[in-house]
């Protein structure tokens, strides 16, 4: 064999190997970004989930003291209206009907 057989056959072997373990490394860095990648979003949407499931308790709790407030301001309606109806005399005034010959 000649050295410039050789020579070209080391260097094949060379380039073939640096290639075979330049992808390796590339695949190997890409995965572990992707792991991070991938933690980071997991921890991001516990978070997230978590946050918005105590806003959703935080809402039914306002909700349910607003219903309340409303019910104690109706209940003091009702007292206010059933004292002003015993001081007072309540009448309904029934409207007359509207004869139909006023326009003729």
């Amino acid at each position: 064999m000649s050295r410039v057989a050789k020579a070209t056959l080391i260097a094949s072997i060379v380039v073939s190997s640096l290639t075979v373990w330049g992808v390796h490394y590339l695949q190997q860095q890409e995965h572990d970004a992707r792991t991070f990648f991938i933690l980071v979003c997991k921890t991001w949407l516990t978070f997230a989930l978590q946050t918005m499931y105590q806003g959703v308790l935080r809402d039914d709790e306002r909700r349910r003291r607003k219903m309340k407030e409303r019910e104690e301001e109706f209940l003091r309606s009702q007292r206010k209206r059933e004292t002003y109806e015993r001081m007072q005399r309540v009448e309904t005034i029934v409207p007359s009907p509207a004869s139909d010959t006023e326009g003729s």
